[in-house]
Formats: structure tokens, C-alpha cells, sequence
């Protein structure tokens, strides 16, 4: 058996028991994952596909703790946002390499989600990042913010709770309003990607995609059963360092 085919559906399970919880985590670990072994843009679709199918499950799972207005008020600028992100990140794919590399050579693409994974990677570490909550009166540009970078590069959740944390909503309707969020940018982002490159792979990896997804939804199952029991901060400073050693490699052309 592929050694692949065990470690990405592994990573998604813990990932997405991780963002059961949390609000982020799949798509922050995944991409990494899925950037060791394909190109960067065909990355990105295949985490937004397993993101989308995972969020979906959650959705079912926890569809009655929605809280709406938050729904329209933060998701629809997050609409928004991923078009112009989504557009973005296709432009930045088509442009020559910026320089050579150590291994290959790194287009602009590469460099950009280099960057945003340092950044997010940066803010599991902090912990007074980690901290950070904003007002209600800045969550229709926090949803614009969000869906940009969601569909830029897929980092969503930790910006959107960023913005949804002092919204008012209890443990579960957070989570579940964030679910909620992050389906309304799936599936506006993942359209904007498809090309003949970025199908064909998606449908070339079918059987990693099935057992990845599935994966995740083992993972949000048993994430709905220990919300209320677990600490994050040890986790959150392992996948930092883990998205941060990524995002230099990736930046350095060595992945």
C-alpha cells in the first residue's frame, strides 16, 4: 500500500477532530500535506474538496445550532471575498517562477502561500495572537477578510474566529455558524479552480480523496463527542511549528 494513501487520510482525521473543536485545522494541516506531494495549485483543490465534503458532514451533524444572522452577516461578504481570492490565486499560478530555488523554481503562487502559511503558522505559536477577538461591528469585513484568504490559499477558520468570537453564540452554535461559513466558501471557491490540470488530478486521485474524506468524517465524529473535554494549546504549538518548517521549505523551493 501507498505509504500516501495512510498518511494524508491519518492527517486528515486528526485534523479535522482538530477543527471540530477549534474552528480551523483541516485545511491549515492538510494543504501542507497535500503541498509535499503535488503541486501547489492542484493542493489546494484537493484540501478545498475534502474541506467542503467534511464541513458538509458537520453540517449535518450540528445544523440546528446554526445561528443565522451571523450566517448572512459574516458569510455572504465572505462570498465575496473568495471570488476575488479564488481569481487571485489562479492568476498567481499562471505567472513565471520568481527565481530558481534550491530543488526547483518558485513561482509567485508558491511564494504566496509560503507566506500566508508562515503567517497563520505564526499564530498558533502566539499565544496573545491566539488570544485576539474583535468586535461584532467588524464582522462584515472580517467575512470579506476571511473568504479572501479562504479562497486564496484555503485559510479561513482562523480569521473567522478571530471575528466570531465575541459574537455572543455558545460553544456549539459557534461551531456550527462556522461550519456553516466555511461551506458558503467552499463552495463558491472551489469552481473558480477548476482547470484541466486541477480536475484531472482530482479525479486521477479519487480513492485518496474517498479515503481522506473519510477520514475527516471519522475525525468530526469523534470531535462532536469530546468538545466539551479538550485543551488545545500543546496542539496548536505542534501544528505551528509543523505549517512554519513547511512554509520555508516550500518558499525555499525544496517542496
Amino acid at each position: 500500500m501507498d505509504l500516501t494513501t495512510v498518511l494524508v487520510p491519518l492527517v486528515a482525521l486528526a485534523a479535522s477532530l482538530l477543527t471540530f473543536i477549534s474552528g480551523f485545522g483541516l485545511g491549515t494541516l492538510l494543504l501542507p500535506v497535500f503541498a509535499l506531494l503535488f503541486p501547489v495549485e492542484v493542493a489546494i483543490v484537493l484540501t478545498a474538496v475534502v474541506h467542503l465534503l467534511n464541513n458538509l458532514f458537520k453540517l449535518g451533524l450540528l445544523w440546528q445550532r446554526i445561528h443565522w444572522p451571523t450566517v448572512w452577516r459574516f458569510g455572504v461578504p465572505g462570498i465575496v471575498g473568495a471570488i476575488v481570492g479564488a481569481r487571485l490565486m489562479v492568476s498567481l499560478g499562471e505567472r513565471a517562477p520568481l527565481y530558481a530555488g534550491l530543488w526547483h523554481p518558485v513561482d509567485p503562487l508558491d511564494l504566496a502561500i509560503a507566506a500566508l502559511m508562515l503567517v497563520f503558522g505564526m499564530m498558533e505559536l502566539s499565544k496573545t495572537l491566539n488570544s485576539l477577538a474583535l468586535p461584532p461591528q467588524w464582522m462584515v469585513p472580517g467575512g470579506l477578510l476571511s473568504g479572501f484568504f479562504g479562497g486564496l490559499s484555503g485559510h479561513q477558520g482562523a480569521l473567522r474566529s478571530l471575528f466570531l468570537l465575541r459574537s455572543g453564540l455558545d460553544k456549539d452554535a459557534f461551531i456550527a455558524t462556522g461550519v456553516a461559513i466555511a461551506c458558503l466558501v467552499d463552495l463558491t471557491r472551489i469552481p473558480s479552480y477548476a482547470n484541466a490540470t486541477t480536475v484531472g488530478t482530482a479525479v486521477e486521485q479519487w480513492p485518496l480523496l474517498v479515503a481522506t474524506t473519510l477520514a475527516a468524517f471519522a475525525g468530526a465524529w469523534w470531535g462532536r463527542k469530546l468538545i466539551p473535554k479538550v485543551t488545545l494549546r500543546s496542539v496548536q504549538l505542534t501544528v505551528g511549528v509543523l505549517i512554519v518548517s513547511i512554509a520555508l521549505l516550500l518558499a525555499a523551493g525544496v517542496i
